[in-house]
């Protein structure tokens, strides 16, 4: 049994790619941080291109300007200065030539040297400058693809411009006063710097990542390359699988080297399209003598002929894929295989090129948030609106807070009274039904009618603040689909127009009796039912699990649930309903657009995706009951147990609980996805679906630069840069088509699309949204 779930569990999520995402900074479009006056600019905001880069600080400096001009005056201060540059990287040089374009007074702080981050790049290291149409704002501009005339060009540009950065590294920074504060280490600058505006732009500038294995301390353990001549002839061992390790990999080959290259994974995930070329022709080459090797396919022999240079004889490289580094020794390393072997390898030097942990600490010294990183008033504070929730949930369902507020004729059940005593035409207008104030005055005598109000209210003001921030025809179209949705037939259709529709006998008392049973309170008729309209089972159960089966509901039930919704998954994937129908996303979609990065990603979190399957099978359960009670006689063992016990815990359990305590009590922390993704029914089921989808976001792999921007956008926790840098069809059912990964991608790799079952495209939707092929032309 637990195999055949464990088979079912790989078939359903867990096959698909869990990367994670790296913790940087919290930081909003205009780089601003949760500590006033504290900008981020460069590779710290996400995207580790030059030319963004060199756009982030011009426009940080930009926004700093209009930031100062629009504040109080400047104090008559001469040691305060306008704002202090920390780190002399791209970023901050080109921040540095707007500041200074725009008359603030500023200084630059550099703990190394300008640029260090290109010049620890090896020797002929060819730089790809992506977007190729893309001109950064700003004076300074890159033109150069290989690492020395790059250098050249941006050190004629900096001198030029006279930016003179001062030596020092900066310790943190400390706001008071109006004023803050760049405390800086011992040996550099005398004294700390005050300033009304600090910009980091210090990059991926913190430790070197370790392997955390024995021999890692030795002398021959290098995390960068400077000149691979120096290297020629010796056996060398390069550990990881990004742009960095087959660089390096390259470049050591062509000086003479013989290169092992290990990944821990079974395939290059990360790397620019380009650098996986390059070692395919090494592969293709039938001249030369360099082995790629896989633990479980047969040796192939290849040649490097055509990137030997120099008198060095051609090196050779052998790939060792899922593969560990265990132990560095003198003149060995030991290597294990996925199956626990070891491999013991003949080794003069190591490069271990995995990357650099980003200055965490610096910035959790100086206040600044870290994306995903619960701190101890986090906690708190999301402790404290779970409570929140509890309490509104209990009011707004029935529980003990409604009953309180009605026995104490609190709002909104001292409704009906208010009305009455303001006499006149009001009280009379609010006494009869038929008006449209005595239909709203029975609909708002409950806490149900103000939590929808509130409900429409954030999704129509939060989605119009979507549309102005996120400016694409899939947006503006989606956000009004769903804007429209919530308003009309989940809020003034069962809460206005059919209850006065119904007061005024327009409706068939056919039609009536068989959608909206006769009762004692409120309008007379459950017109709450309306809600399956929208909302299909088993999101909403309560128009199925009834005492006597509704026919015509069971009927929409199915016709929803059953046919319907697979149909539409089958064309456009799981989010056309999740992304352009359901309240719930409706809610997620605007309110939560600007938490969408707060969703946790990893193996872990995705093996979770499966507890929606439990809550599907818990409403299958029931389902099944409930037709055994229908069919056995009345008073019957179902009967009696099911609508005061089951149907009863399900909506505590389900209903208020998980979808409402649980679902929207984690919105700010871990995204507003967090109930869709792992515990919603509806979306357990329509992941079976959307196995079977042709939907899928497509992929032009040579421009993909694995900057990872797609996966930290993703509030379904999908791996999308995994399928875009292989230019594979993301097709992973959790996919509610929210396009954010399609926007947010700053080369335009993504495009929504349709795939055949081997993988061929059959079409790209119509409906443009992502902005980068908007601007080059080649939309959607």
């Amino acid at each position: 049994m637990l195999g055949l779930i464990a088979r079912y569990a790989n078939w359903l999520h867990t096959r698909w790619p869990a990367g994670t995402v790296e913790r940087l900074p919290e930081v909003r479009p205009d780089g601003s941080t949760n500590v006033p006056g504290v900008y981020v600019a460069g590779d710290l905001t996400g995207i580790p291109l030059l030319k963004f880069a060199l756009d982030t600080g011009a426009r940080a400096a930009q926004a700093i300007a209009r930031d100062l001009s629009a504040g109080p005056a400047r104090p008559p201060d001469p040691t305060l200065l306008d704002l202090v540059i920390i780190g002399a990287g791209v970023s901050g040089m080109a921040a540095a030539a707007e500041a200074k374009r725009l008359g603030l007074s500023y200084t630059i702080l550099e703990a190394t040297e300008p640029f260090t981050t290109i010049l620890n790049f090896p020797k002929a290291k060819p730089i790809y400058t992506y977007p190729k149409a893309m001109t950064p704002l700003g004076e300074l501009q890159v033109s150069a693809d290989v690492k020395e005339a790059l250098v050249d060009e941006l050190r004629r540009q900096a001198d030029a411009a006279m930016i003179r950065p001062q030596p020092a590294r900066a310790a943190r920074i400390e706001r008071a006063g109006g004023a803050l504060t760049v405390h800086l280490e011992d040996g550099g600058l005398p004294g700390p710097l005050r300033a009304r505006r600090v910009l980091v732009a210090i990059g991926q500038s913190g430790d070197f990542r370790k392997l955390g294995v024995p021999g890692e301390e030795r002398d021959k353990v290098y995390n960068r390359l400077h000149d691979p001549n120096d290297f020629s002839g010796k056996r060398a061992l390069v550990v990881g699988g990004g742009d960095t390790a087959l660089e390096t990999a390259i470049a050591l080959v062509r000086a003479g080297a013989h290169v092992t290259l290990s990944y821990r994974k079974a395939a290059f995930s990360r790397p620019k399209a380009e650098n996986v070329e390059k070692l395919e022709m090494l592969r293709r080459d039938p001249m030369a003598n360099v082995v790629v090797e896989h633990p479980t396919s047969e040796h192939i022999t290849t040649a490097f002929g055509p990137f030997a240079t120099g008198p060095h004889k051609p090196g050779s490289i052998a790939l060792r894929l899922e593969t560990r580094v265990a132990e560095i020794g003198e003149s060995v390393v030991r290597i294990a295989g996925p199956d626990g072997s070891a491999e013991t390898i003949p080794n003069d030097v190591v490069f271990v090129m995995i990357g650099r942990e980003a200055p965490l600490d610096f910035f959790r010294r100086s206040g600044m948030r870290i994306r995903g990183e619960m701190s101890p008033g986090r906690w708190a504070a999301m402790g404290l609106f779970l409570l929140f929730c509890a309490w509104l949930y209990n009011w707004k369902s029935g529980g003990s807070m409604s009953s309180l507020f009605e026995a104490r004729r609190w709002f909104p059940f001292n409704l009906p009274d208010l009305l009455r005593a303001a006499g006149g035409g009001i009280a009379a207008a609010a006494a009869d039904p038929k008006t449209l104030l005595g239909t709203l005055a029975i609909s708002a005598a409950g806490p149900a009618f103000w939590y929808t109000v509130a409900y429409s209210l954030l999704i129509v003001v939060f989605g119009i603040r979507r549309i102005r921030r996120r400016k694409t025809p899939y947006v503006t179209a989606q956000t009004v689909t769903l804007m429209a949705v919530q308003v009309v037939p989940l809020f003034l259709l069962p809460e206005v127009i059919l209850p006065l529709l119904g007061h005024h006998g327009l409706l068939p008392r056919g039609l009536l009796d068989a959608l909206f049973p006769e009762v004692t309170y409120g309008h007379g008729r459950e017109y709450w039912r309306a809600y399956g309209l929208i909302l299909a089972w088993p999101l909403n159960v309560y128009n199925i699990f009834t005492h006597e089966p509704l026919w015509w509901w069971i009927a929409i039930g199915f016709l929803q649930t059953c046919v319907l919704i697979p149909l539409g998954i089958y064309f456009f994937g799981k989010g056309v309903y999740c992304g352009w129908i359901c309240s719930c996303g409706a809610l997620a979609e605007t309110l939560g657009d600007t938490h969408r990065e707060k969703m946790p990603h990893g193996p872990g979190w995705n093996r979770f995706n499966m507890a929606g399957q439990v809550v599907l099978a818990v409403a299958v359960a029931l389902l099944l009951v409930r037709i055994v009670g229908w069919i056995l006689p009345d008073g019957n063992w179902a009967d009696r147990i099911f609508d005061p016990v089951l149907k009863t815990h399900y909506k505590w359990a389900v209903d208020v609980f998980l979808a409402g305590v649980i679902g929207y009590g984690v919105y700010f922390w871990y995204s507003g996805r967090f109930w869709c993704r792992f515990l919603c029914p509806l979306a357990a089921l329509m992941h079976i679906y959307a196995r079977f989808s042709r939907f899928a976001i497509l992929a032009e792999k040579k421009k993909c630069i694995s900057c990872n921007v797609c996966t930290s956008v993703c509030h379904q926790g999908i791996d999308v840069m995994s399928f875009a840098n292989k230019g594979a069809p993301m097709t992973d059912p959790e996919c509610v088509r929210c396009s954010a990964c399609v926007q947010s991608c700053p080369t335009g790799v993504l495009a929504f699309g349709q795939v055949d079952r081997t993988g061929r495209t059959i079409r790209l939707d119509l409906l443009p949204a992502s902005p980068v092929r908007m601007r080059e032309g080649n939309a959607p």
